[in-house]
């Protein structure tokens, strides 16, 4: 069975194909965009995971080389190892989709796995994977609240398209990607993921005033498609055990409420961690009661645990404006920066906001030492690497250590998009620019946090970078049954919380993180544990992010005004040369056997490009100048009337060949030599002529004048 349904969006068809190809998935579907295509699958195990306390989903992405056409691994593996940090982001991007959509008490095992089949070189395959996997949920029988639609929306000739390809979303101002869902007639936006070049409020509004139609339009073709193919869903057995939520409720009592009062007002964070060390405690004590009277339901009972506090700590919000530390809803924590703490670095900047503490290691490399990404997509030299690690401490827990989480990637990479913008082109600084951040202590919004802290480190290394930049997140709690669609929107329904810490993060509805200069955005991001938000809170979301960008930025200049003026003296220096074209062998050599005698003598690296354009790093300065002269000795044009020092290099029946500098040689011909040259001899010429080939021919210089006897210096 094959059965195709074709919708136009942006310059193209995208294509929905029923097919049975992955018959054993619970859902299946074939999505195609251009040549772009991805098969989509969604599976569920028999039964339910026992004692889980969340929703066991995973989503992968897999991309796969003969996507591309590429061969690619090293010379014994040919196959796609462990998945690149853009499979990653991509898994990240289709999982903050779908997650809000399942039932909180659903407990069967879900994965969904999207892979692409062909690639085409225009068009990204992260829209087809979050369709694919919304159309893959809804025709199976996996009890899911979607569908999703999703677009991506960019800028040509100063107006917003829909969908752009990779070519215009280089040269666009804004690259951002909208999903949402269907409620009450209304669009509700339920993730944004965008990166910009200092884009306007404004602006990021009209691009989801574009992207809702077309939405909406997804999610009717979804429907259609469903009714005709969508299998029956299973039921989600509701375990209500009201004689457990009557037996927790009676042991709490008012214990969570007495222990997150805040009579006294604005506490420390300190002290609200005391507390949800408290918090933390009273679970345990919950479960061990829970385990002599319910044994086996301490799953459910903490779940219930959690849905009070939950409901604790929406109520304080919306109704009286109380937040868990006593802040106002618009209030930052304390801030403190420093730059310049570790030695021997080329940078460094500490951020602290609250208890959330970022600091950010740069270093300053050649040209040479950019990172060579070779993926199904991606193939270039990335020159601006931002890490970011998060190790279990922060957080004051023991775990194991291993190679960098799906997080870690990803708030690395967003950090990434947002600092790119004010970056220094590579003309102006040719440098390879790495950021590590670590993240030494954690109480929510570190990713932000890492943002500033980056900005300080640039800014302490001297790197001229365009402006500075901080990042803010701003949370969201939500009334209980309230949709937030535009029209049927009351202030009573919700709060912003300004700044979130830890447990507004993970009791609230919503992280939207922005950074950005004072002049506009440069990378947003917004993940929902509702359904999602309309456009007035996402208004309002936006200029909350922007008063509090523009705060900390007074903070960061603070503390350094502008990029140092000169590079740390353990930064490597570099040197540009440019030099002919045609001349590039010359300086190589045969078999390299030039390059690698000027890097031998010298100590020094050489990174020349297709244009001619050389670059010498060394942390020497001396030992790069050197190399420059070396590399002009020989790319110099050799001028007729000039006089040389030729040492004898090579003789001949005919003649002599001599060395006049580095990798220049020039023939003196027997005929003007009274008698023979022999090797080693140095001798003062000049240049009499030049050939079309570039051969230079020499003449003894008047008066002849003999340095050198049998190859020995006198």
């Amino acid at each position: 069975m094959d059965k195709k349904f074709e919708f136009k969006i942006g310059e193209k068809n995208l294509e929905f194909k029923i097919t049975n190809l992955a018959e054993r998935a619970n859902g299946e579907i074939m999505v195609r965009y251009g040549d772009t295509q991805v098969l989509a699958t969604s599976t569920m195990s028999e039964n339910e995971a026992v004692g889980l306390d969340y929703f066991p989903l995973s989503v992968n992405h897999e991309e796969r080389y003969y996507a591309a056409g590429k061969i690619l691994g090293s010379r014994y593996i040919k196959r796609e190892g462990k998945p690149s940090d853009n499979a990653t982001a991509i898994s990240r991007l289709i999982d903050r989709t779908i997650r809000p959509l399942f039932d909180k008490s659903f407990k069967r095992e879900v994965q969904v796995i999207v892979t692409c089949l062909s690639w085409d070189e225009e068009n990204d395959p992260d829209i087809l994977g979050i369709l694919g996997a919304s159309l893959s949920l809804l025709l199976s029988d996996i009890p899911w609240e979607g569908p999703l639609g999703a677009v991506r929306i960019g800028i040509k000739d100063e107006k917003l398209i829909l969908n752009p390809t990779y070519q215009e979303r280089e040269e666009s101002a804004l690259d951002i990607v909208f999903s949402g869902i269907k409620r009450n007639g209304e669009i509700l936006i339920n993730m944004i993921e965008a990166s910009a070049k200092e884009a306007k409020e404004e602006l990021i509004l009209e691009a989801v005033k574009l992207a809702r139609p077309e939405i909406e339009r997804l999610i009717e073709l979804q429907e259609a498609i469903r009714k005709e193919f969508g299998k029956e869903k299973i039921v989600v057995e509701k375990k209500e055990e009201p004689e457990l939520k009557a037996s927790v409720s009676n042991f709490l009592g008012d214990k969570i409420e007495s222990i997150l009062s805040n009579k006294s007002g604005v506490v420390s964070e300190r002290e609200g961690m005391e507390r949800a060390k408290k918090i933390d405690g009273l679970q345990k004590e919950l479960i061990e009661y829970i385990k002599t009277e319910y044994s086996g339901k301490e799953a459910l009972a903490k779940g219930f645990f959690e849905e009070k506090v939950n409901e604790i700590v929406h109520e304080k919000a919306i109704k009286n404006g109380e937040r868990v530390d006593g802040r106002k809803l618009d209030e930052l924590r304390k801030i403190s920066c420093e730059v310049g703490l570790i030695p021997r670095t080329h940078g460094s900047g500490l951020f602290c906001r609250g208890l959330t503490k970022s600091l950010s290691i740069l270093t300053l490399g050649g040209p040479g030492e950019r990172q060579l990404i070779e993926g199904m997509e991606i193939m270039e030299k990335k020159r601006f690497l931002h890490h970011y690690n998060f190790p279990p401490y922060s957080t004051g827990e023991v775990k194991r250590l291993a190679s960098p989480s799906r997080r870690e990637i990803g708030h690395g990479m967003l950090a990434e998009r947002a600092l790119l913008t004010i970056i220094p082109e590579f003309d102006d600084f040719p440098y390879t620019i790495r950021i590590v951040s670590e993240i030494l202590c954690s109480n929510g919004s570190s990713s932000m946090a890492s943002v500033c802290s980056s900005c300080l480190a640039l800014m302490d290394a001297g790197v001229p970078i365009k402006k500075p930049i901080s990042g803010i997140a701003v949370g969201l709690m939500t009334k209980e049954g309230a949709y937030l669609t535009d029209h049927s929107l009351k202030d009573t329904d919700y709060k912003l919380l300004t700044d979130i810490q830890g447990p507004e993060d993970f009791h609230g509805d919503m992280d939207f993180k922005v950074a950005g200069t004072r002049d506009g955005i440069t990378a947003l991001q917004m993940d929902v544990k509702i359904l999602g938000i309309g456009e007035k809170v996402l208004k309002e979301a936006l200029l909350r992010g922007k008063k509090a960008r523009l705060e900390i930025l007074d903070l960061l200049e603070k503390t350094i005004e502008k990029p140092r003026e000169k590079l740390s003296p353990f930064a490597p220096k570099i040197y540009k040369l440019q030099i002919p074209t045609e001349k590039i062998g010359e300086v190589i050599g045969p078999k390299g056997n030039t390059i690698k005698r000027i890097i031998e003598e010298t100590g020094a690296t050489i990174d020349i490009e297709e244009t001619g354009m050389v670059f010498i790093t060394s942390q020497d300065e001396d030992s790069a100048k050197r190399a420059v002269e070396f590399i002009k000795n020989i790319t110099r044009e050799v001028k007729i009337g000039e006089i040389f020092l030729g040492k004898v290099k090579k003789v001949l029946n005919f003649g002599a060949f001599l060395e006049l500098g580095f990798g220049q040689e020039g023939l003196l011909h027997s005929s003007r030599t009274k008698e023979p040259l022999q090797m080693g001899e140095k001798v003062s010429v000049k240049v009499i002529s030049i050939d079309e080939q570039g051969r230079v021919n020499l003449d003894l210089e008047k008066p002849f004048k003999k340095y050198v006897k049998r190859g020995e210096d006198r």
